[in-house]
């Protein structure tokens, strides 16, 4: 089968670059794939990072051949892509959908398959129907641009219902989100990882991870090591770069008394150095207050380590509640300091990792190319304009 994507992938970072060049790389194993990538993503108003590029020194596992003429606020760049795709004439079209912020890009695309009447098959693949903190006019979009995929592919029952919302008679299937386990290939000890960080060999240690934002529930995260830390001498290293002020969170440690306890890592950190901060974690804390999936779940489970999280989104379906991590209500701090706790005084740590190990024995990316196989068929069977859309069975 001869396949397009639009999508991120390396120089570029991030989770949804990560994904579009896992999920290409073992599509074509398979099939004949040509990625359409970007030259540019995020303006520098929307991107609150320090850059948008991955730094890491040697990206040799997230490289993968693309090309590279997609700018979101250049309608000559979806020309050359659409002009690509028409070439081509793909037995089928991967469009992934993570924020509105591609929707004049994505109309452009699919207007103009259709007047050109490139009976393409198209199936968005949904990161999150809609994204944190979003409004209406989001909603707007949300219709205006996926009515026009003959399929859907979402990561959790949250999004299958946002969708299934959006879109009422959509063809929507579930699936779980692939292991981010490219990163763990060569992991570290956890006494060396520790011994780099000056971290105790004996310390209990929780790792917050990625940027940060109100939705994650970093806040809450520190309120309830307050009451850990009568307990235990839990330490929690926050790390990833801060898309707001990092002052107020500095001040809520202080005024716990808990500078000791926290540390701030406020930068993006390279692959390379991952493997050196979820070793020396006894366990990965998402206290999200919102959320549709997570990409450091992933990365957690890639290096074999138990996640205490939230019941938002995917993540209680990601994370198995008693047996590879804890979950609790989103910002219930009483609760989320009782897991941990808990988590430590049970001694929770070994096992959770035994069963991770097992589960990843059967998770891989080929039920996701699976998948996309058995949604293609009928579609490329019958021209896209006539196949229908109907409603579909959960896939969970």
């Amino acid at each position: 089968m001869k396949i397009a994507v639009i999508g991120p992938t390396y120089p570029f970072r991030g989770g949804i670059a990560h994904y579009t060049t896992l999920l290409v790389q073992h599509l074509r194993a398979h099939h004949d794939v040509r990625l359409i990538s970007y030259l540019k993503q995020y303006p520098k108003w929307l991107y609150p990072g320090n850059t948008a590029m991955d730094p890491s020194p040697d990206a040799s596992v997230l490289r993968v051949d693309s090309d590279r003429v997609l700018a979101p606020l250049d309608p000559i760049s979806w020309w050359r892509a659409f002009r690509m795709i028409e070439r081509d004439r793909p037995d089928l079209l991967i469009l992934q959908w993570w924020t509105p912020f591609w929707s004049p890009m994505l109309f452009f695309l699919t207007r103009m398959m259709k007047y050109r009447k490139l009976a393409i098959p198209t199936i968005f693949l949904c990161h999150h129907v809609i994204p944190p903190d979003s409004g209406i006019f989001d909603w707007y979009l949300v219709r205006r641009i996926l009515w026009r995929g003959q399929a859907f592919i979402v990561m959790s029952e949250e999004d299958f219902a946002l969708l299934r919302r959006a879109l009422p008679k959509a063809h929507i299937v579930g699936t779980t989100h692939p292991p981010y386990d490219v990163f763990s290939h060569a992991p570290m000890p956890r006494a060396t990882a520790r011994a780099r960080l000056g971290l105790g060999q004996d310390q209990p240690v929780l790792l917050f991870f990625g940027f940060v934002r109100r939705y994650k529930g970093l806040r809450n995260l520190i309120r309830a090591l307050a009451t850990v830390r009568e307990q235990l001498p839990v330490r929690l290293l926050v790390v990833g770069e801060f898309w707001e002020d990092e002052r107020p969170y500095r001040e809520l440690v202080r005024q716990l008394g808990l500078e000791s306890a926290v540390e701030f890592h406020n930068a993006y950190v390279p692959n390379e150095e991952l493997a050196v901060y979820f070793s020396s974690a006894d366990a990965v804390v998402l206290p999200y207050l919102e959320a549709t999936q997570s990409g450091v779940a992933q990365i957690a489970l890639g290096f074999e380590k138990p996640v205490i999280a939230t019941s938002v989104g995917g993540l209680a379906e990601t994370i198995i509640d008693g047996q590879t991590g804890l979950i609790v209500p989103p910002g219930d701090n009483a609760a989320l300091s009782a897991a941990i706790v808990r988590y430590f005084e049970q001694q929770l740590a070994e096992p959770f990792a035994r069963n991770i190990h097992d589960t990843k024995e059967t998770a891989s990316w080929m039920p996701l190319v699976r998948l996309i196989e058995e949604l293609a068929a009928p579609l490329i069977a019958a021209p896209a304009e006539q196949a229908a859309p109907t409603p579909s069975p959960r896939l969970f």
